[in-house]
């Protein structure tokens, strides 16, 4: 799915120059444990399952939540009996620690330092965060989360490796 929209900064050389972007974006880690660490205090802990980093962006919202929470509960990235990725976090009893990083819409194609222009403020993309996580809930999932606006120190296990990126 492509999307166009006008940058509203003066990142590119004319204000009205389209640019691609998509919209709300998570890396996701199939890990055999992971947590986040706030001020020497762990706010969020998971064992198996997976660990998801989100980012938002201006257009975002809620639907954008809700298809980014359904993605993940039924993505199969977890072995069956046959050793074939095939299951969902769901299907595989594990858990889901949900970071948000507004540094997934990180720009370093000009220069070495990277814009964030595309990132949603935290005003906005704090609440579809918390609806990517409400959503997961609802779905069954059992959800940790690290905290917004906070300097956070995660550190995890990734199993397999197995990483996926998705943009919804």
């Amino acid at each position: 799915m492509t999307y166009w929209v006008y940058q509203r900064s003066s990142a590119h050389n004319s204000a009205s120059a389209p640019c691609y972007t998509v919209p709300m974006r998570a890396v996701v880690q199939r890990v055999t444990h992971a947590n986040v660490v706030v001020d020497g205090e762990t706010v969020g802990e998971i064992g198996h399952g997976l660990c998801v980093l989100v980012g938002v962006t201006h257009d975002d919202d809620a639907a954008a939540a809700r298809k980014l929470a359904t993605k993940l509960f039924g993505l199969r990235v977890f072995d069956d009996a046959d050793g074939v990725m095939n299951l969902s976090v769901g299907d595989a009893g594990g858990e889901i620690l949900v970071i948000s990083q507004f540094t997934l819409y990180g720009d370093a194609s000009k220069g070495r330092r990277p814009s964030y222009v595309d990132a949603a403020r935290p005003e906005h993309a704090e609440p579809l965060v918390q609806a990517v996580v409400d959503q997961l809930v609802t779905l069954g999932a059992t959800v940790a989360t690290g905290k917004f606006r906070a300097d956070m120190a995660v550190s995890l296990v990734n199993d397999g490796p197995v990483t996926i990126l998705i943009d919804i």
